[in-house]
């Protein structure tokens, strides 16, 4: 998982996927933001432009936002991009919603973040219309506060599922909202412990809203491990005795390529 606006430009994140690609993990995300929280600023590589570029020059790799805020990427939009994505890369494409959380870049860019309980109506009602659009049979419709579609039908109709993947660790908000609508729940950087206890609420979430713990894939996001083979597996599978089911690396140099192909080597990952 790579920090889309800590220096991420063309050069660099080209070499990257095709090193994630040959390397054997499993796939690619990255953040969507324009700026980080606090000066100075450096490049930030436009999302859809380099998951276009990706789509079309890998061949094995999942990918997406990890994750796109519906603050300021309208649903309608993305949910159209990302499937189209998904019938470039041959199903690969996964859409990543958030609600937004950086104040520096909306303010700079002229979007409104909203106080904490709008933003997560905010995002309800996003991954509301992203499901009605890559899940409804025919035209759908839906008047919200935040977004409206109305006889709105996505075509041409994805060739493959798109999965919908939601970003949140908030226990109020966050996990019913992944319960009611997402395929795939992203926490971050939680112990096993906790990561358990989280799956044990998001099964309770489930079964309420008629849906089975299998319908929830469950994915976290966490610093890359450092150490021997032997601790880096450890620490794997303890994530997976945790329900841990993909974790994605959070890869803060984006220079580091040899390190990339470490932590390949320590975790067992078959080029």
């Amino acid at each position: 998982m790579l920090e889309g606006q800590m220096g991420l430009n063309w050069e660099r994140f080209t070499r990257i996927a095709r090193a994630v690609e040959d390397l054997g993990f499993a796939g690619l995300f990255r953040s969507d933001h324009f700026t980080n929280p606090a000066p100075p600023d450096t490049d930030s590589l436009e999302l859809i432009v380099s998951l276009t570029w990706l789509a079309s020059n890998t061949s094995r790799i999942h990918f997406g936002p990890l994750v796109s805020p519906v603050s300021f990427r309208d649903p309608v939009m993305l949910t159209r991009q990302i499937a189209a994505l998904s019938d470039l890369s041959g199903g690969r494409a996964i859409l990543g919603l958030g609600a937004g959380w950086q104040e520096r870049e909306h303010r700079a860019h002229g979007y409104d973040l909203l106080d904490v309980r709008s933003r997560m109506d905010r995002l309800d009602e996003g991954m509301r219309v992203a499901t009605l659009l890559l899940r409804g049979d025919g035209p759908q419709t839906f008047e919200g506060r935040f977004f409206s579609i109305r006889d709105a039908e996505l075509l041409p109709r994805p060739s493959h599922h798109v999965p919908i993947l939601l970003g949140g660790n908030g226990p109020k908000r966050s996990h019913p909202i992944a319960a009611r609508y997402a395929d795939i729940w992203n926490g971050f950087a939680r112990t096993p412990d906790g990561y358990r206890q989280i799956c044990a609420h998001l099964d309770e979430l489930l079964a309420a809203a008629d849906r089975k713990p299998g319908d929830l894939r469950r994915t976290m996001m966490t610093r890359a491990p450092q150490g021997e083979a032997s601790e880096v597996r450890g620490v794997l599978e303890d994530l997976e005795a945790g329900g841990v089911q993909e974790v994605m690396f959070q890869w803060l140099d984006l220079d580091d390529l040899d390190g990339l192909a470490d932590l390949a080597k320590v975790a067992g990952l078959e080029g």
